[in-house]
């Protein structure tokens, strides 16, 4: 539902004006009324919430990172920019892992073979920084992906959809949702969401390779969400 607002939010206000404020700013007031009625309603937990919140927070780091760096712009105007990056663009990070606190909880998400920790988080954190340090130094990315297909090689992944129980590798899983958010990607800066430097002339689909950097950075989201999940959430043993 979260990333359906989203979408609906911004094909709706790319072509209908709204008064008093730019558009950014509705965007971001149409997100918080999002996620506030997810928890009343309770469609959202509290503890799902601060979750969602972290990566909230962990994708705006990110984005005044490449906003900076000339990787991406948000060429329209806004009150509530940092360093020019708009508030609500964190949310668009906070729904993928919306979309996994709710997996998690309702197809009943297990892990089978998961890396100790003292392997995962290291990559983790090397994957992440790598985003940054890229633009310095070498881009290690398909060095990391090497290590992540050799790391994760016998883990998978459980779930169950109508009392059935599926399996999948736990990397296909990475890849697959890397491309669905690839193809969330291209819908959303058709609608104006944020602009690549090809884009600034009219709309071009996105680089398909842009798809290695999202699996990378679900992996990101995946270690640190698996570990609030264990201690906020469920108290599951992983």
């Amino acid at each position: 539902m979260f990333p359906v607002v989203i979408f609906a939010s911004l094909a709706i206000t790319q072509h209908l004006p709204l008064p008093f404020l730019p558009r950014y700013d509705w965007l971001l007031i149409i997100f918080l009324l999002m996620q506030w009625w997810m928890v009343r309603s309770g469609l959202e937990t509290k503890d799902e919430l601060k979750v969602i919140t972290v990566f909230h927070f962990i994708g705006l780091a990110l984005e005044i990172f490449k906003v900076h760096m000339g990787s991406w712009s948000y060429p329209e105007e806004g009150y509530f920019k940092v360093f020019g990056v708009p508030l609500y663009s964190g949310f668009m990070y906070a729904s993928v892992a919306s979309y996994l606190c709710q997996a998690w909880r309702r197809i009943k998400v297990e892990l089978v073979n998961w890396p100790p920790f003292i392997i995962v988080v290291p990559l983790a954190a090397a994957i992440y920084m790598n985003f940054f340090t890229h633009h310095f130094w070498i881009d290690i990315r398909w060095w990391l992906a090497g290590l992540v297909i050799t790391v994760f090689w016998k883990s998978s992944v459980t779930y169950e959809i109508n009392r059935v129980r599926y399996k999948i590798p736990l990397s296909l899983s990475f890849i697959l949702i890397g491309f669905f958010i690839w193809i969330a990607e291209n819908i959303a800066t058709f609608f104006g969401a944020w602009q690549y430097p090809n884009q600034r002339d009219g709309w071009s689909l996105v680089h398909l390779g842009k798809v290695s950097s999202w699996v990378l950075l679900v992996i990101v989201r995946w270690k640190c969400q698996m570990h609030s999940i264990k201690d906020l959430l469920f108290n599951v043993t992983i």
